[in-house]
């Protein structure tokens, strides 16, 4: 018999429908910053499930918000950039035990090397700007938004492992070994 399960979809489609909605609707956005709360769903879907649909789904969010709810057009960039920020959510938080130092390096990673490097490529791309002109900006807002994206994500994360343990794969070492019956 198939062990297929429709709840990773389920979940995915949640996801993706409150990802695209913190990251389009309830964003504050200007030329070269926006600040949302899009990472949130992505990064729970990661610590559910893993790296690789993690950066599907982050991926497909960016796909669907930008080409539904977009203020610009399509950029092929920020795909790679949602798919790279979802796939080191998965890798940190899938199967570990989640503290505030592992809470902190993901979003320290995904700050330098996506938000401040890749981004800022994207868009001195995009906008034909000069990388120095956009990167002050954004220094300025990911370092202030820092601190707060990993304390709401410890604050929405810890609660939903309390409620929904079943739901968040636990390292092995933490597990009791099964009983032998006798």
């Amino acid at each position: 018999m198939s062990r297929f399960s429709v709840k990773p979809l389920v979940y995915a489609g949640v996801s993706v429908a409150l990802a695209v909605l913190f990251s389009y609707v309830f964003a504050i956005q200007t030329i070269f910053v926006r600040i949302t709360f899009g990472f949130l769903p992505i990064a729970i879907y990661g610590a559910m499930y893993g790296p690789m649909k993690a950066g599907l789904v982050a991926a497909a969010a960016d796909f669907i918000g930008t080409t539904l709810l977009g203020t610009s057009i399509f950029f092929p960039g920020f795909l790679v950039s949602g798919f790279l920020t979802g796939y080191i959510y998965g890798w940190f938080f899938y199967r570990k035990r989640v503290t505030l130092r592992r809470a902190c390096i993901p979003f320290f990673l995904v700050m330098v090397f996506i938000h401040l490097g890749l981004n800022t490529l994207w868009l001195t791309i995009f906008y034909h700007k000069a990388a120095s002109a956009i990167f002050l900006s954004r220094l300025i807002k990911n370092l202030l938004c820092y601190p707060m994206e990993v304390g709401l994500f410890l604050a929405v994360y810890r609660p939903l492992l309390r409620f929904l343990p079943e739901q968040f794969p636990q390292p092995e070492a933490s597990r009791p070994a099964p009983s032998t019956g006798a």
